[in-house]
């Protein structure tokens, strides 16, 4: 600590003497030195420009003048992007040496986990390089009491500072659709008043962009049952999430088949159709979503129908083990190699959600058959209990429920979206 000290002084006795040698030069009319002035050779400037609405890649670099052979050098360089598939939207940085017409680099993301920069090289024209995004994470924690819906509650609860609104909409319904979707209904089973804690991870890029990561621990009520999930790896290096006896969440057949905005019709004996505009059963769920959304099977099977059928459409049927059906109408399209006689596995996506034949607008019109009965699509949550931790996996288990239980148990607060230390 004296030597720091000492060192200090010594360090402020050599500036006060520099500073009254130059003052005292100054006064007696003597030019003090200076240095020569640096002189900048190479100056840049950054330039970005979005891919539009039906706009090729090419036209949107013959703006940069980037074309003829300059164009077919530069794809050569950069061979991880299909020019066919570029969606609009899609963000490219520009690098300009100053002065110069054409950019000197080009960068792009390619997702969320890479980036490609493609720099001007004397010898071949461009040079491309694909590195990995860095992303930093942060464990958070969110914990309130359902208002109105669970979406609009853990929506108002997270601040845009910790989670942009699109990133909250993925966390619910990843809550929703990837822990919980096999064995609660979210639509139906959730009131005013049920209380939830979420722990969960937050993901910081190296450019500051934020998004949600994954929901590592979840207490929920609904109609005063506690639901509790915890996160493990699976041999596949896939997240799977367990009970708290160390019971899989995962059943035999999937609630949701795509993501959507919202239920415009349940199962009713008995419904007013709006386009018949007579009463007559409804035997499935409408799920409103936009045309294109994905489609997926909701549990492993056969294809037995796959194409046109009457009023449904285009639609694909699957058949299940123990006399079970499954139909899924008014797509867009199908999937790649969807026909009859196919095997589908659960969550494989099977089609896009469309308004084709008796339809008012997009949605996905899903029935459940069992024995050749059509039923209430909630009976999939009666198929099948979780398949228990592997023996060899249960004190892995049992340490990393004990871990988030204390993360999950804070103390009676108001409600709360924070971080943990």
């Amino acid at each position: 600590m004296r030597r720091r000290r000492l060192g200090r002084k010594i360090l402020a006795v050599g500036l006060a003497v520099a500073a009254l040698w130059t003052a005292r030069r100054v006064l007696a009319g003597e030019r003090v030195p200076v240095a020569s002035p640096l002189l900048v050779t190479v100056a840049y400037v950054e330039q970005a420009d979005t891919l539009r609405r039906n706009e090729t890649l090419s036209e949107l670099l013959a703006r940069h003048n980037i074309d003829g052979q300059d164009l077919y050098d530069l794809l050569g360089a950069a061979e991880q992007i299909n020019p066919r598939r570029v969606p609009a939207g899609q963000v490219f940085q520009f690098r300009y040496v100053l002065h110069e017409p054409s950019p000197h680099k080009m960068t792009i993301r390619l997702g969320n986990e890479r980036l490609l920069t493609v720099v001007r090289d004397s010898a071949t024209g461009w040079r491309g390089e694909a590195q990995e995004i860095y992303w930093d994470v942060t464990t958070e924690f969110a914990r309130g009491a359902v208002q109105s819906s669970l979406y609009e509650t853990v929506d108002a609860l997270i601040p845009e500072s910790l989670l942009p609104a699109g990133e909250r909409a993925r966390l619910v319904w990843d809550l929703a659709d990837g822990v919980f979707g096999w064995v609660v209904d979210f639509t139906r089973d959730n009131y005013e008043g049920d209380g939830f804690q979420i722990v969960y991870e937050r993901l910081t890029s190296e450019f500051g962009d934020v998004r949600f990561g994954r929901i590592l621990a979840a207490n929920i009520e609904t109609r005063g049952t506690k639901n509790s999930a915890y996160v493990m790896t699976d041999d596949d290096g896939r997240n799977a999430y367990f009970d708290a006896d160390g019971r899989s969440l995962k059943r035999a057949f999937k609630l949701y088949p795509a993501e959507f905005r919202r239920i415009s019709s349940r199962f009713s004996r008995s419904r007013y159709h709006p386009i018949l505009k007579r009463s007559r059963p409804h035997l499935g769920v409408d799920y409103a979503a936009s045309t294109g959304t994905p489609i997926i099977a909701t549990a492993d099977g056969t294809v037995v129908r796959a194409g046109r059928w009457g009023t449904y459409g285009t639609i694909v049927a699957i058949r299940h083990p123990k006399g079970v059906e499954t139909r899924y109408a008014h797509m867009s399209r199908l999937a790649s190699g969807i026909r009859a006689g196919v095997r589908v596995r659960q969550g494989q996506v099977i089609g896009y959600v469309g308004m084709s034949g008796l339809a008012a607008g997009p949605h996905l019109h899903y029935e459940f058959i069992q024995n050749g009965r059509h039923v209430d699509p909630r009976a999939a949550l009666r198929y099948g209990k979780g398949d228990p931790v592997p023996e060899s996996r249960r004190a892995e288990f049992d340490s990393i429920r004990t871990q988030y239980d204390r993360l999950l148990a804070v103390p009676s607060a108001p409600t709360v979206a924070a971080g943990i230390d």
